[in-house]
């Protein structure tokens, strides 16, 4: 019988690449990870590991106890949520990773259903990209992830993941301010024309976007390409609220969701974008086998709730 614990530290291996980063996020050292290691190869009589340069990798015997050990662990999953089920209260600690936008619309109204309803519930949020999420929640780093998907631009999906849709959030082309105060309800740049002449009017103006490297600035670099112009990217950050305050104030041309205004009126003005490119998919994730324990079931339906009710306030 090959040990439990043993088999969650190769596939750790396996999820985060390094022996290091192994004993970092287990909070060991490198040196007993690589003894438990080679304990396991003697138990399985194969070898697991095998050098490259100065890292390992695992060997096709490795991969294949893996794949097993993954079944096991969701099994345990299943183990864990019908104990779970099976008593009166909700305790113990929920981990939740989400982007930006959801942590400030969503967030804290689920929070509120889940304390009123569930006090025992611990919760601990992190916001983080669904880049590095996904994979984090696959890692077992985090119960629960809320992320975003932008059209044309599906997110890898790691194995072993299962996804439920939350809401459509509605996308919309962020007019700069003019000179001299704010404007909500202004023209169409350059007297109209439909939402790609709306794009393609903007293209000498500066733009306030996500860095490289993330799903929205790949989204909105090809948007603008698509309406035929290379945009004059000047502000880069992944805080929202960021490239509002720029657009209030004229500094920059964005592409915004609605979540940045949670519910309320828009507070610039706003354009539609070409059809097929309106909203973006917000949904939740777990491991395999987690979606039945009661806190997930808890935090999904409250994520739900909320949700509703800011479409409700939106107008949407």
């Amino acid at each position: 019988m090959f040990d439990l614990h043993r088999l969650r530290l190769l596939r750790e291996l396996k999820h985060r690449g390094t022996l290091a980063a192994v004993a970092a996020a287990l909070s060991y050292s490198p040196s007993s990870v690589s003894q438990q290691l080679s304990q396991l190869e003697a138990e399985v009589g194969v070898r697991l590991l095998e050098p490259v340069g100065r890292r390992v990798r695992l060997t096709e015997q490795a991969e294949i106890l893996v794949a097993h050990t993954e079944a096991v662990l969701e099994r345990l999953e299943h183990a864990e949520a019908d104990i779970a089920t099976s008593l009166t209260d909700l305790t113990g600690t929920l981990r939740v990773a989400s982007f930006q936008t959801a942590i400030l619309a969503l967030v804290p109204g689920m929070l509120s259903l889940l304390r009123d309803r569930h006090p025992g519930l611990r919760v601990h949020v992190t916001q983080m990209p669904p880049e590095t999420a996904l994979p984090a929640l696959q890692a077992r780093d985090f119960d629960l992830v809320v992320a975003e998907e932008y059209p044309g631009n599906p997110n890898p999906r790691p194995p072993g993941l299962e996804q439920e849709d939350l809401l459509d959030d509605p996308l919309h082309l962020a007019l700069p301010a003019p000179a001299g105060g704010r404007s909500s309800t202004g023209p169409d740049p350059k007297g109209g024309g439909g939402p790609t002449a709306s794009l393609r009017s903007l293209a000498g103006h500066p733009w306030a976007m996500e860095p490289e490297g993330t799903a929205a600035r790949h989204w909105a670099m090809t948007l603008c390409r698509n309406a035929g112009f290379e945009p004059d990217v000047r502000f880069e950050t992944t805080d929202l609220l960021i490239h509002l305050r720029l657009v209030e104030q004229g500094h920059a041309a964005a592409l915004l969701p609605g979540l940045v205004w949670n519910g309320a009126p828009t507070t610039v003005a706003v354009r539609q974008l070409p059809r097929g490119q309106r909203t973006r998919r917000v949904f939740t994730a777990v491991r395999r086998g987690r979606g039945r324990h009661p806190a997930i079931a808890a935090c999904r339906d409250a994520l739900r709730r909320t949700a509703t009710d800011v479409a409700t306030q939106a107008g949407v």
